[in-house]
């Protein structure tokens, strides 16, 4: 059980009891697609099924340019063989890493399942034309909120926030919301997939997916 710290003004909790046990499931090379892209979309179905609130979220992590890491959670929006899209504002202080140093990782980490997939590659911007396709279909509220939000930036209060939106609202009202010039999509194309399943006393199975030469070479590492 978790204590908190005694009572001397200052935070803190002890937190090294806080323990579960691990999921009965083993992860075998006999288990893993040779594709990585076919394995990882056999994980993400599972969770789909199985995780009740956003499978797709996931954590990316960039450099500044004094490379200090940042990590923060977006959403997967599609996958294919080319790589992972997420969707963010331009002028965004991830999108502002992205820009400086293009590489990247993600990870997807599913408590239910016991599972967690690690990628690390490169990031780049989508076409105008996918991420217009994209915008598209997201609610109305989504697309006003898009051009609202100076992403990143100091702001004064959340009433800032409130009146843009009603401004932007009126601007656009009956009519359709054009894509903002600086808001869109970033594929990450991955280098190396990690495929991670708990195991008991944490002897975790751990199967790396490393692209060489062309083609995916599989390796199973030590927990």
């Amino acid at each position: 059980m978790a204590t908190a710290s005694d009572d001397t003004g200052t935070a803190g909790m002890d937190v090294s009891d806080l323990r579960r046990s691990a999921q009965e499931r083993s992860l075998d090379r006999e288990d893993l697609d040779d594709d990585p892209f076919r394995q990882f979309e056999a994980w993400f179905k599972r969770a789909c099924e199985t995780v009740a609130l956003d499978p797709n979220a996931m954590s990316l992590c960039t450099v500044d340019e004094r490379n200090r890491p940042y990590s923060r959670t977006v959403l997967l929006k599609s996958f294919d063989e080319r790589g992972f899209v997420f969707y963010t504002n331009y002028e965004s202080r991830k999108a502002s890493h992205m820009e400086s140093n293009a590489e990247v990782s993600l990870l997807l980490f599913w408590r239910e399942l016991g599972q967690q997939i690690g990628i690390r590659g490169t990031a780049e911007r989508l076409s105008s034309a996918e991420s217009l396709k994209y915008f598209a279909s997201r609610p109305r509220g989504s697309q006003l909120g898009a051009w609202v939000s100076p992403q990143s930036s100091v702001i004064s209060s959340r009433a800032l926030l409130k009146n843009k939106f009603e401004e932007i609202r009126r601007k656009f009202a009956d009519k359709s919301i054009p894509l903002p010039s600086f808001w869109g999509g970033y594929r990450v194309l991955p280098r190396e997939l990690e495929f991670w399943q708990g195991r008991d006393d944490r002897l975790h199975d751990r199967f790396l997916y490393r692209l060489e030469d062309g083609g995916w070479q599989l390796a199973r590492l030590a927990p």
